[in-house]
């Protein structure tokens, strides 16, 4: 939830790169932007007019957070604790 309202940018797996103002994600996901903006508009001129998208979840490569509102001393925790374990 804090991330709402927030600029992201979500990997594709077919390469496409879009950023924009996170609205919303589920269980599953599923994520819509506001605002977008294609990375690589060249390779994907037809999604130049689009300003808005729902992106299904399971097209989704990875999603590039701000820095600002990640927790690196939370992410290092835990990561210490999973080695703790093998």
């Amino acid at each position: 939830r804090q991330l709402t309202d927030q600029r992201v940018t979500v990997e594709l797996k077919n390469d496409l790169s879009i950023t924009g103002v996170l609205k919303s994600v589920d269980q599953f996901l599923n994520i819509r932007l506001d605002s977008i903006n294609v990375l690589d508009e060249a390779r994907h001129p037809h999604m130049m007019a689009v300003k808005n998208c729902f992106i299904r979840g399971s097209v989704v490569r990875y999603v590039q957070l701000p820095a600002e509102h990640v927790d690196t001393q939370l992410l290092e925790d835990a990561t210490r604790r999973g080695m703790k374990f093998h």
